[in-house]
């Protein structure tokens, strides 16, 4: 059966439509076909094929254009439908399956769309992935070569529009592509998962130290000297010291780099007539990666000499100092140089064995602590006051006044008399004040004062200073003020005429928040805190004081135990303070509600709620500090971007500096082992 379309565009339509009757009919009696479209509409051509193969096809409306597609002989339908997808591959199209409903679609979103996922548990059986021009998804699991290796090597052999991607978690590669090159890309892969790396070899040594041996045999057969230190490590030589039995692991890519390493330790590992240390003899030197050296040679003398570490790094009798270098009772001399942070070990090899597998110990990365601090407090303050006060002429003697009677209460600037007398330069108490006033001699003169006030205040202080610190090391943080307090003073009544220079001497003082922390790791997960927290201020109203100004101080002492990532109050202040003053004219005041008249009385009300929180975080490795530092640059960081100034034409400053952005990743440090003498 043949089916053909006309190149006239107005016969389009007629001839595809007499097409999918036929179809129909070819479907079912399932003969061979002839296809024979030239420059037929792409929709037009897929609803034929629905009705050759009876698949369920629709057409993705950005599906636009012609396509040309001619047999010379009949087919059958699978042939035809695949002679279909590889035209529709060339012109930027493919067709994708989904819950039996097949889609024509731009070939850039079919991996979005392709329902067909199929997992290869072994990438040498290549057998198992689909043919044909569709697009799907194939998982291949590797066995020896590594995933982010081999995704270099084929990303060039797959189509730009579709993917690859590694997994290092199981090790594994997943494609995205035309089934036909998915079994292309299953033979190279078969080809290239292949075991290459040795078993593991273990070399005894006899003379020389593994510790030593391993960085100065790596550096000779990798030409990089980082062998083992970030990146891939499938085909790299891996060579690992053993202290304890002097031992050198081994494992490598292949036989003769086994062979290449044998042969490098066996003419090394050599006995030297003098000693084992070449030209230098018995005298050593150890470079520190994490200790201290000067405090790790104290440790290591009193280990020596049987003495306490302090008795070892005690000065010598008659005031000396102690010598450079301990002599121990066994000949052993330890001495550190602090400008390389190494120590210098004289001693016979097998002490120095011993030493150096001790030193190996205590050379360890510390663990840091991070302790977090709130120091919080709540203040409320309430104050009332209520009053009269009035004063009135006794008598007159023509114009002048002979006398007055009244109630005056208060300090100056509240009471009635300063009001009267003031003339206009003492204002009257805060609140709500009433008063009368009569008119004596031509001036007015106030008579009669109630004055009524009410306040009320709050406030809340949040201190949050964070330490990040060794263990067993003490940190300190002082955030405040350096205030200068008077110690003494000079001056001289001269009267012989001489000069005579008056001074005064200070001293200075931090004011404000001051935390001290020693944290210790446990081995139970716990962290032992010894602790130093003082809060003081500088009193208001004593800042120029004659004698210096007056601070408030409030001080914590304590040793405390807390869980890793714990949080534990250490103490605090609860305070509530009233106060009362009642002026009254004696009898008068007391009488029920007329008494009112002649008294006046203010309270008032404080409280404050002082409480210090600790919560320590132990930091063991660099990830750990790094993402905690992190977390803290983008709170500041976005914190700086949220303060920015509202745009303005006016005052063209409409910007306000602001952190970098934090780098995408961290260069992975390169560990270049020191040569030792």
């Amino acid at each position: 059966m043949k089916f053909t379309n006309f190149r006239r565009p107005s016969s389009i339509v007629f001839s595809f439509a007499i097409s999918v009757m036929l179809m129909t009919t070819a479907a079912r009696s399932a003969e061979p076909v002839t296809l024979n479209f030239s420059n037929a509409e792409i929709d037009a051509v897929a609803r034929t094929m629905a009705s050759i193969t009876g698949f369920n096809v629709v057409v993705d409306p950005r599906v636009k254009g012609t396509l040309t597609l001619v047999t010379d002989k009949p087919v059958s339908r699978g042939a035809a439908m695949n002679q279909f997808l590889a035209a529709l591959r060339l012109q930027g199209f493919t067709m994708v399956e989904s819950a039996g409903l097949y889609k024509v679609v731009p070939e850039a979103d079919a991996k979005l769309q392709s329902a067909g996922v199929t997992v290869n548990d072994n990438a040498a059986s290549s057998g198992d992935v689909a043919t044909g021009n569709q697009i799907s998804t194939q998982i291949f699991r590797l066995n020896f070569e590594s995933a982010n290796n081999l995704v270099t090597v084929l990303r060039p052999l797959i189509s730009p529009n579709n993917t690859i991607n590694a997994n290092p978690g199981n090790n594994s590669l997943v494609i995205t592509d035309y089934s036909d090159n998915l079994r292309r890309l299953a033979r190279i892969i078969a080809a290239m998962d292949v075991a290459n790396a040795t078993s593991v070899e273990v070399l005894t040594l006899k003379h020389a130290i593994a510790v030593d041996l391993a960085p100065l045999v790596l550096r000779l057969i990798e030409s990089s000297g980082t062998a083992t230190v970030g990146g891939d490590t499938s085909f790299k030589t891996t060579l690992i010291a053993e202290p304890r039995s002097n031992t050198l692991i081994l494992r490598a890519a292949n036989p003769a780099r086994v062979a290449l390493v044998k042969s490098l330790v066996e003419k090394l590992d050599q006995p030297v007539a003098s000693s084992g240390n070449g030209a230098a003899g018995n005298i050593y030197v150890v470079y520190l990666k994490n200790a201290d050296a000067t405090k790790l040679a104290v440790t290591l003398r009193a280990a020596m000499t049987g003495q306490t570490p302090a008795a070892a790094a005690a000065p010598a009798a008659g005031g000396a100092t102690a010598p450079a270098a301990t002599v121990s009772t066994t000949g052993g001399q330890i001495q550190a140089d602090t400008a390389t942070n190494s120590l210098i070990i004289t001693a016979p090899e097998p002490q120095y064995r011993q030493l150096r597998a001790v030193i190996d110990r205590l050379d360890g990365r510390r663990a840091q602590v991070l302790v977090e601090s709130l120091i919080v407090e709540v203040n409320s303050t309430r104050a009332a006051e209520f009053g009269i006060q009035w004063q009135g002429p006794l008598g007159k003697n023509g114009d002048g006044v002979i006398g007055l009677l009244g109630t005056n209460f208060g300090a100056a600037g509240k009471n009635i008399i300063n009001l009267a007398t003031g003339a206009g330069t003492v204002t009257p108490g805060t609140g709500l004040n009433f008063g009368a006033a009569q008119q004596v001699n031509g001036v007015y003169v106030l008579g009669f004062l109630a004055n009524f006030m009410e306040s009320s205040g709050s406030g809340n202080v949040l201190s949050t200073p964070n330490l990040l610190t060794l263990d067993n090391e003490e940190a300190k943080i002082v955030i405040g003020e350096n205030v200068p307090f008077v110690t003494g003073s000079y001056t001289s009544n001269n009267t012989s005429g001489n000069t005579v220079n008056p001074f005064t001497t200070v001293e200075r003082k931090d004011v404000g928040l001051t935390l001290k922390v020693k944290p210790q790791i446990n081995e139970n997960g716990t962290v032992k805190l010894v602790i130093y927290q003082e809060t003081s201020a500088v009193k208001a109203g004593t800042e120029t004081a004659a004698n210096g100004p007056t601070t408030s101080k409030r001080t914590i002492e304590s040793t405390v135990l807390v869980d890793d990532g714990g949080i534990v109050v250490i103490g605090g202040l609860l305070q509530d303070q009233y106060s009362g003053n009642q002026d009254k004219v004696p009898g008068l005041g007391d009488v029920p509600i007329f008494g009112n008249l002649f008294k006046t009385d203010s309270r008032s009300r404080n409280k404050t709620n002082l409480m210090v929180f600790l919560r320590p975080v132990v930091v063991r490795d660099a990830q750990t500090s790094d993402r905690l530092s992190m977390d803290r640059y983008e709170l500041m960081r976005s914190g700086m971007q949220a303060s920015q100034p509202t745009p303005s034409s006016l005052a063209p400053i409409n910007e306000t500096p602001v952190l970098p952005a934090l780098p995408s990743a961290r260069p992975a440090p390169v560990a270049t082992p020191k040569a030792q003498p």
